[in-house]
């Protein structure tokens, strides 16, 4: 039997994604990336915003495509689409032959053949779970980099966010289990582990009855073989004074930081259910970068927001050109069934939004640029990632201040030597809005 998967959305989405692929092997089945080979296909669903959503429906009608012209007998939705509409899915896109909900990955072969059988069936985990270091996983990353999730679900209940609705409260994993994974990626060859959860300076409180990521990330670092540990979706509120001394202290973690703020005017957040306020956040940015000496911020806004007026943008477009924040995101609000938001006055126009996410996007353009040309001369290490499918004296790869995926990248002239996996110290020749150009020392 042949089998494919397509994964869409997160990189929490992608571990998943990986791990379902490694129950299949484990159970004999062929993996194939080419859907007319496949006689089963599984799309690994993302709900996160309209657009998410919109994409995951739209690759499973293309996908459906193969059952007339290829080999496939059976389509499965799962993920964060399947858990939150699973019903609704199943009567309405006949297509579709069985459900996997966030909560049920372990039962990935049960779905495969229910649906080769013919029974069309919606399988959702009995309780919170996640995956732990002796469950299969069939990495799809290059092998000196993974993503490593410590935890999943959510106990922020933020007004604009279904996640908690999708994946539940926060379910974190022991601190030794998350050691025997890094441990065992390691022996792999792996140099880059990328720590992800909802929310990963909240980890350990649900087990622990108080964060532990701090705990964790000192066994973590203790790791031989180990070159870089990236802490990815930090809350601004959970970094504490500990936390901002380890990352600044410690080699091994890469002086980075990843802050979902979303907003920084008071009355926005006020209606976002968040416990910041700019005064909070700018605080924390400045001590970021007195106690991390060249430290880069990244972080994601939200325009269109219920309500946001005039005024409220303009604060924050103030606070990202006064801020300057290395690396940034911008999301035009989504509403979202079943959340606060969903149901407050004050709906933006999309046109409003969409000119709101433009220019907010044109400022940071501008201040990523001059932050990248202001790196002329500086040195670097640089984990080499690929060669230049253009001009094979170029690699490119990533330093510190890039992390997978989500960044640009680093484009290395006059390099015939290195090849993926390699660290190199580099030198910036120039900067652009995402990458920069270096040559190798």
């Amino acid at each position: 039997m042949k089998v494919g998967i397509i994964s869409l959305g997160c990189a929490k989405n992608l571990v998943d994604t990986e791990v379902m692929l490694g129950i299949l092997k484990k159970h004999g089945v062929t993996l194939t990336p080419n859907p007319a080979e496949a006689e089963v296909l599984i799309v690994n669903t993302c709900a996160f915003i309209t657009s998410a959503k919109e994409e995951s429906i739209t690759t499973i009608l293309n996908l459906t495509e193969y059952k007339e012209t290829g080999n496939c007998r059976a389509l499965i939705a799962a993920g964060c689409l399947g858990q939150r509409y699973r019903q609704e899915l199943l009567d309405e896109m006949p297509e579709i032959d069985a459900i996997i909900g966030t909560g049920a990955w372990s039962r990935v072969m049960e779905a495969v053949e229910e649906s080769l059988n013919g029974n069309r069936v919606i399988l959702i985990g009995e309780k919170e779970t996640i995956y732990d270091a002796k469950t299969p996983r069939l990495r799809t990353t290059p092998e000196y980099t993974a993503y490593v999730k410590i935890a999943d679900g959510c106990d922020h209940r933020c007004a604009f966010c279904a996640i908690p609705l999708i994946r539940g409260r926060q379910i974190s994993r022991p601190i030794e289990d998350i050691r025997a994974e890094v441990e065992r990626l390691a022996r792999e060859g792996v140099k880059e582990i990328n720590l992800i959860a909802q929310d990963t300076t909240n980890y350990g409180r649900d087990l622990y009855g108080e964060p532990k990521i701090c705990d964790l990330l000192r066994e973590l670092v203790r790791v031989e073989k180990i070159r870089w540990i990236r802490l990815l979706y930090g809350y601004p509120r959970s970094f504490t004074d500990e936390l901002i001394e380890l990352i600044a202290a410690e080699p091994k973690i890469c002086k980075y930081v990843d802050i979902p703020l979303q907003h920084a005017d008071d009355g926005v957040l006020a209606r976002m259910y968040r416990r910041d306020t700019r005064a909070s956040i700018e605080a924390l940015i400045k001590k970021l970068r007195e106690k991390i000496p060249g430290v880069a911020i990244r972080s994601t806004f939200i325009v269109g927001y219920p309500g946001e007026t005039d005024e409220e943008f303009e604060t924050l477009k103030n606070f990202l050109q006064e801020q300057r924040l290395d690396k940034v995101g911008v999301f035009v609000y989504s509403p979202e069934e079943d959340t606060p938001a969903y149901r407050m006055s004050g709906q933006i126009p999309e046109e409003v939004a969409q000119e709101r996410y433009h220019e907010l996007m044109a400022i940071q353009s501008l201040i990523s640029q001059e932050i990248n040309e202001s790196l002329r001369g500086r040195e670097f290490d640089v984990l080499i990632e690929g060669r230049d499918a253009e001009v094979s004296e170029i690699v490119e790869g990533r330093s510190y201040r890039e992390a997978p995926e989500v960044d640009g990248q680093v484009y290395i002239e006059n390099d015939n030597r290195s090849k993926p996996g390699d660290i190199v110290r580099v030198r910036v020749l120039d900067g652009f809005v995402y990458d920069l150009a270096a040559e190798k020392i």
